[in-house]
C-alpha cells in the first residue's frame, strides 16, 4: 500500500474536500481523486460519501482513518528517530576502567560515531570505585566497570566476561602445572612469586585474594596496579606474574614476549558492567550500541576467551 495515498486519504477526511486536500498537498484534484480511487480498490471498500458541501467518511472510511492515522504517526516517529541519530549533538560523559579501554571501548566509540557523528564524547579512565562515585554524583552519564550498582537513579547491566589467566614474561623460569605435581601444590608454588593484579580493593584484587586463601595461602605477595599498561610492562620486565585476561595482551603473547602459565587454577573471569543514570534517552541508546559492540568483540575472541552475559 502506498503511504502517500494514505496521507492523501487522511487530508481529504480532515478537510472534507478533494480540492482543499489538493491545495494542501500541492497536487491536482484529479490526482487526489485517482489516489483515493486506487486506495478504495485495494481495500475493497467505499471510503467517502460525496455530498453537495463536500465529502464525508463512510462507516468503513472511519475505521480506515483510525488505522491510517496510527500508521502515519508511526512513520513520523520513525523518520524523526532516524533524523535524530544523524543530527544529534551535545556531549556525553563516559567513564571506563582501563581493561575496557584496552579491549572493546575504542570499537564502541567508533560505533557511537557511526550512529551519532555530531555527538561529542568526553572519556574518563579511572578505577571502578572512582567511576561509580562520579556516576552517583552526576559527574558522568555512563560508566563501564566491574560491579552491579544498586541505586534508585542508576541502572546497570553486566554485558561481558573475559577469562583470566596467569601471564608471565617469556624468559621467566616460572612454570605452569608440572607433570609430577597436584593443582594445589602448583598454585602454592605460584603463591611464592610476586603476583600482579588490579587496584587495591577492586573486584579482581578481591577475587585473587579469595582464590589464594582457598588454597591456604594467606600472605601472598600481591602488587596492586591501577593501570593495565603498567601491569603489562611490569610483567614483561619479569617483576611478577599477572592475573589478567589474555585478551588484553594478544600481541605480546603472539610475539612470544609474554606467555600463559597453563594448567593452574585461575581467578574468576573479569566482568564488564555498564551503569548509567536513568531518565536520559541518549544514554539508553548508547547502552544498546555498547551491547552490539560487545557481541561483535566476543565473537572475534571466541568462547574460550569471552562470554556474553546479556
Amino acid at each position: 500500500m502506498n503511504l502517500k495515498f494514505l496521507e492523501t486519504f487522511i487530508w481529504v477526511a480532515k478537510l472534507r474536500s478533494f480540492s482543499l486536500a489538493a491545495e494542501k498537498l500541492h497536487s491536482t484534484q484529479a490526482a487526489i481523486s485517482s489516489r483515493i480511487s486506487v486506495l478504495e480498490q485495494e481495500l475493497g471498500a467505499k471510503l467517502f460519501k460525496r455530498e453537495p458541501k463536500g465529502v464525508t467518511l463512510t462507516r468503513e472510511g472511519e475505521r480506515v482513518l483510525r488505522h491510517a492515522e496510527q500508521v502515519s504517526q508511526s512513520m513520523t516517529q520513525l523518520y524523526e528517530s532516524l533524523q535524530g541519530e544523524k543530527f544529534a549533538y551535545g556531549t556525553i560523559r563516559i567513564g571506563a576502567m582501563d581493561s575496557a579501554i584496552h579491549s572493546w571501548f575504542v570499537d564502541f566509540v567508533a560505533d557511537v560515531m557511526a550512529h551519532y557523528p555530531n555527538l561529542d564524547i568526553e572519556v574518563t579512565s579511572e578505577t571502578a570505585l572512582n567511576l561509580n562515585e562520579q556516576l552517583r554524583r552526576g559527574m558522568l552519564d555512563m560508566v563501564i566497570q566491574t560491579d552491579m550498582l544498586r541505586d534508585e537513579t542508576i541502572r546497570s547491566v553486566e554485558v561481558l566476561e573475559l577469562s583470566v589467566g596467569w601471564i608471565a614474561a617469556a624468559n621467566t623460569p616460572i612454570d605452569g602445572l608440572r607433570p609430577d605435581e597436584s593443582a594445589t601444590s602448583a598454585l602454592r608454588r605460584l603463591g611464592n612469586e610476586r603476583l600482579i593484579t588490579y587496584s587495591r580493593h577492586s573486584r579482581p584484587h578481591q577475587d585473587l585474594l579469595r582464590l589464594m586463601q582457598s588454597y591456604g595461602i594467606s600472605e601472598a605477595r600481591v602488587s596492586c596496579v591501577n593501570s593495565v599498561a603498567a601491569m603489562i610492562q611490569l610483567t614483561q620486565a619479569g617483576f611478577g606474574v599477572a592475573a589478567m585476561p589474555p585478551a588484553l595482551v594478544p600481541m605480546p603473547l603472539e610475539k612470544g614476549v609474554l606467555r600463559r602459565l597453563e594448567g593452574l587454577e585461575v581467578p574468576p573471569p573479569l566482568p564488564f558492567v555498564i551503569a548509567w543514570r536513568t531518565g536520559t534517552d541518549w544514554t539508553e541508546r548508547l547502552v544498546e550500541i555498547a551491547i552490539e559492540t560487545v557481541r561483535k568483540y566476543a565473537a572475534r575472541l571466541g568462547e574460550d576467551a569471552a562470554r556474553i552475559v546479556v
